[in-house]
């Protein structure tokens, strides 16, 4: 068997009467194709957050960064068991190098420009060793994050704050791997805040019989035009089956106005990013 190609999908919209989107988006076959990295990040938006469309940018250019490199180690390592102790744990310290990433773009950006006016006249007063010392308050830039590296092997993947991953085997069977439950008000983690990798979920699951599940990655835009969560994992296995009875370039095709009809009922920008691996082609056919 030579390895399966992943068929990619990605679509935008931006929310009712909002004037840009604040949600960046990746999906990009790295390894000569045997590996997909996928990436969304939703920048807060709200007034406190007014350069977090940087935010989002800098989230899904570090950690597509991070990602590409990870996704050569874990195609490299392949179904070798022996080599997964390590790859577990270099996945468990990309969030801390995506968040330090980010973090230096952020600090370099304020500190070239401060999101809140000049230190030295904060208040009308001289700038001080205090105010020397103490870090910039980086909410302007704040974003989510959420990444998956897939490999014909294995799937792993990371979120911070709101959004969602959904798995959806080959049965039609969804699975959030990462899911915390319902959301609690507007309130989520944020790249913005001090070490954010350390509020980072993770998950790691190797694919031992079958085919590995269609993978999809929303902003929270698309979950929350749902009237409830078993909605959304509907809209989830039915743009799988659709992929797999149609093809993935016919669900691309209308992905765009599916988002955007999710988009008017949340009133929130809408991203989804996903792969589907094509059946595996056997090495004796022309």
């Amino acid at each position: 068997m030579t390895a399966a190609p992943w068929a990619l999908l990605s679509g935008a919209v931006k929310g009712v009467a909002k004037k840009y989107s604040q949600d960046r988006s990746a999906a990009l076959s790295v390894a000569g194709g045997r590996a997909v990295v996928l990436v969304v990040a939703d920048g807060h938006g709200s007034a406190a957050h007014f350069r977090s469309d940087l935010g989002a940018s800098w989230a899904v250019e570090e950690f597509t960064a991070c990602a590409r490199a990870f996704a050569y180690e874990a195609v490299r390592v392949g179904g070798d068991a022996s080599g997964w102790t390590g790859l577990r744990e270099e996945a468990r310290r990309l969030p801390q190098q995506v968040g330090h990433r980010w973090h230096e773009w952020a600090l370099l950006h304020d500190r070239n420009s401060p999101a809140h006016g000049a230190r030295s006249h904060r208040a009308g007063r001289a700038e001080t060793e205090r105010d020397r010392k103490e870090p910039p308050d980086l909410a302007a830039y704040g974003s989510t994050l959420i990444g998956a590296v897939l490999t014909e092997r294995m799937v792993f993947c990371w979120q911070l704050g709101d959004g969602d991953i959904v798995f959806v085997d080959d049965a039609g069977v969804p699975h959030t791997p990462l899911s915390t439950g319902p959301d609690m008000g507007d309130e989520t983690d944020s790249l913005c805040a001090p070490e954010p990798w350390r509020k980072m979920r993770s998950h790691w699951q190797p694919f031992t019989g079958g085919a590995p599940p269609c993978v999809l990655l929303s902003t929270d835009g698309l979950s929350k035009s749902f009237a409830d969560h078993q909605g959304f994992l509907d809209f989830a296995t039915g743009l799988s089956g659709r992929a797999a009875e149609q093809g993935v370039a016919a669900v691309q095709s209308q992905l765009p106005d599916w988002l955007a009809r999710a988009a008017q009922f949340s009133g929130d920008d809408t991203t989804l990013v996903g792969a589907i691996a094509a059946p595996a082609r056997r090495s004796d056919e022309s």
